[in-house]
């Protein structure tokens, strides 16, 4: 299944899966909300889930993330988050 989302989608996914919000995702992506936010609802519907919860899930069962996955430096530094989203 991952192998059906593009490599915009999966990075959209692992942000997601680590907690940013769509304006975070944004601002690392260096794109804009709306964009992020339509590559999430593709990828969702590809997953064939409506919930972040369950994206979440299906991003470390397919490896698109996984538990030790973190924010690098930078993305912490663009979206302005202090943790990685599991802290």
């Amino acid at each position: 299944m991952a192998s059906a989302l593009t490599p915009r989608e999966k990075e959209v996914v692992r942000l997601a899966s680590l907690g940013c919000t769509v304006h975070e995702s944004a601002k690392i992506l260096d794109l804009a909300p709306s964009t992020v936010d339509n590559h999430k609802a593709r990828a969702m519907a590809k997953l064939g889930t409506d919930k972040a919860a369950l994206l979440t899930r299906l991003a470390i069962k397919l490896k698109v993330s996984s538990l030790a996955d973190k924010l690098t430096a930078a993305e912490k530094r663009r979206s302005g988050r202090k943790d990685d989203g599991w802290n």
